[in-house]
């Protein structure tokens, strides 16, 4: 029998866009951090060594350490998000920026890989493709926008998801964030009748992340009981290729639990939407909280086109895509 959770769900992280989240989750890096972060990086540029080799403990980093645990208290029994204000990129290059980023996410929990291949660190750029269903072309690596999701909800979703802004788009490419709990609370009461569809399972396109000879698809519910809340394996775009891939016709009742989803995360007030600036990194409970990002266009010159540097955190298991 599924597991429905069918209570209101309480606490700091069912909020809405007009919820006073601590300065809409703005945190700002103090002059104590800052000045070890440039320290940090005089020393990087002497002593050359790849991101995924560094450690957080070759370093005297006790002000980033103490503001990390604070960051990581707030993703994961707080209000779930943090934009952390911000890196001190102006003058870096993105060597150096991305090593700082990879050792303040390092505190935070144990960085992953977010392909088959064993990439630990993503660069999120357009780079021309489509993506399409049974492809391995995420929309990531395009100039698409995203509805609301969780990372990786087709195979293992990460803990937590941050993002660095090392370059912004011409025009577009805004982010967007949902509290999947508080979409649960407005499920659970405007379409109580789908609820119990969403906890069944949906077919997942996993976009040839996976060992050759591997089913291409995966069968797993969009929402799951997790003690007195929720998790949310939710990206729409995932589950309708999933259906085009097995050439099956969605029932109507599959239908309507996806369109049920997708009108209460459209609904105003529910989303956030946030200006992505360079040097802020964007850190989400990637279980709770939903993200997007509109469609964009992007400047000609290649070295102003958008970038975004993306990490995976999670405790559970070996840092193996599959854990």
């Amino acid at each position: 029998m599924t597991q429905v959770y069918d209570e209101k769900i309480m606490g700091p992280m069912a909020w809405t866009s007009d919820t006073v989240l601590n300065d809409g989750g703005l945190v700002y890096l103090d002059e104590d951090c800052l000045t070890e972060l440039k320290y940090i990086a005089e020393s990087l540029r002497a002593n050359p060594l790849p991101a995924v080799a560094l450690s957080h403990n070759y370093f005297e980093m006790t002000a980033c350490r103490a503001f990390m645990g604070k960051i990581r208290d707030q993703i994961e029994t707080g209000i779930g998000l943090a934009i952390i204000d911000r890196l001190p990129v102006d003058g870096l290059n993105e060597d150096i920026s991305k090593k700082l980023y990879w050792l303040l996410m390092s505190m935070v929990g144990q960085p992953v890989a977010q392909k088959w291949d064993g990439t630990l660190v993503y660069d999120v750029k357009d780079e021309g493709g489509k993506d399409a269903a049974g492809s391995n072309v995420r929309s990531s690596k395009t100039n698409g926008d995203q509805g609301y999701h969780v990372d990786n909800a087709f195979n293992l979703p990460p803990s937590f998801v941050s993002l660095l802004c090392l370059q912004t788009a011409k025009e577009g490419g805004k982010s967007g964030i949902i509290s999947f709990e508080t979409v649960h609370n407005l499920l659970r009461k405007k379409y109580p009748e789908t609820l119990e569809r969403l906890y069944e399972p949906f077919y997942f396109d996993r976009q040839m992340e996976h060992a050759p000879g591997e089913a291409r698809t995966i069968c797993k519910p969009i929402f799951e009981k997790d003690g007195e809340t929720i998790r949310a394996n939710y990206s729409p775009n995932v589950i309708y290729r999933g259906y085009a891939m097995i050439d099956d016709k969605m029932d109507d009742r599959t239908h309507q639990a996806l369109e049920a989803i997708k009108d209460v995360c459209e609904q105003p007030g529910i989303g956030k939407n946030l200006e992505f600036e360079i040097g802020q990194v964007q850190i989400l409970n990637n279980r709770r909280v939903g993200h997007r990002r509109t469609g964009y266009t992007d400047w000609p010159e290649p070295e102003r086109q958008r970038h975004l540097v993306r990490m995976w955190i999670r405790d559970d298991g070996l840092p193996f895509y599959h854990g």
